[in-house]
């Protein structure tokens, strides 16, 4: 039989144990990434330390982003902001003055090798798509572990234990990637995609990727690009054509069918896709990637 001592003895442990769980739930820090790919690659480095919020979810196109009073609610609250740099976040600046953000704002791409690229108004831009080359992601990796190790010392040893298991995850993805590129011989490695997302995937593993669209997804291809683009895939005999799963299907689907070819599967270029999807995480978009190009480049 529990005596009455006991019962609240007990009611007392649960209720301490329940205190000390939401302290610890509110202990962590947090963190705002601007996309759900940097969410991703953040959360793998600060681990059980931090909650990560990305403001550009799953299977959303952060060219055509525009902040919600959710999102000033998240930054204005943020102890870090964690963005991609490279020219990718044009609205960051807005976002952090509409939030009163004075903290810190973390430049993920800072020291990669930035590549550049001729746009339709014939002048040079930089390409924010780095994260498609694994090797930039482990320089994105080393500057997230810097600062979350700066904005809380105390879990400095974790962090960087995180980071490294992550960096040799990293080394392996790219070692497997190149050895199943290397399969697919030279001549064959032409892949026409919605827009220009993977041109440091091509630039790192010798793929030449071809886009009716820029950089960003906020403009359309010219009626003489998209005949270009037909007669190109038909002359090459380009057979290895897929969509992207934040944009619009219909104009390379248009494209597709006036070359004679059919579709392939998608490719995850500028987001993840959601938690139960095929593309839950980097290193699972760029593997499940990698075996879409692969069939794709077979066909041509």
């Amino acid at each position: 039989m529990f005596s009455l001592r006991g019962l609240f003895l007990t009611a007392g442990l649960a209720v301490g144990l329940m205190f000390t769980s939401v302290a610890g739930a509110a202990e962590k820090l947090p963190v705002v990434a601007s996309f759900s790919i940097l969410g991703d690659i953040v959360a793998q480095v600060g681990g059980d330390r931090i909650a990560v919020s990305a403001l550009v979810g799953p299977d959303q196109d952060a060219h055509v982003y525009e902040p919600t009073p959710d999102d000033i609610k998240k930054v204005a609250h943020a102890k870090l902001v964690v963005v991609n740099g490279l020219g990718f976040e044009g609205w960051l600046d807005r976002l952090a003055h509409a939030a009163g953000y004075k903290g810190v704002i973390v430049v993920a791409s800072h020291g990669v090798n930035p590549r550049e690229m001729l746009e339709e108004d014939h002048a040079e831009h930089t390409d924010p798509h780095a994260w498609q080359d694994p090797e930039n992601i482990i320089v994105y990796t080393g500057n997230i572990v810097a600062a979350l190790s700066k904005l809380d010392p105390a879990g400095a040893r974790v962090y960087k234990k995180n980071g490294d298991a992550y960096i040799a995850a990293l080394k392996q993805l790219d070692a497997w990637t190149a050895a199943q590129i290397a399969t697919i011989p030279a001549g064959k490695r032409k892949i026409i995609t919605s827009h220009d997302a993977f041109h440091y995937f091509g630039a790192h593993y010798n793929i030449e990727f071809i886009a009716p669209q820029g950089m960003a997804t906020d403009s359309e291809p010219s009626a003489q690009d998209v005949a270009a683009m037909i007669r190109q895939m038909k002359t090459e005999r380009i057979k290895a054509v897929f969509i992207e799963n934040m944009t619009s299907p219909k104009l390379l689907e248009q494209i597709a069918r006036d070359a004679g070819v059919a579709p392939g599967g998608k490719l995850y270029s500028d987001a993840l896709s959601g938690p139960g999807g095929v593309a839950p995480d980097y290193l699972t978009m760029m593997r499940y990637n990698v075996a879409e190009i692969l069939a794709g480049l077979r066909k041509n």
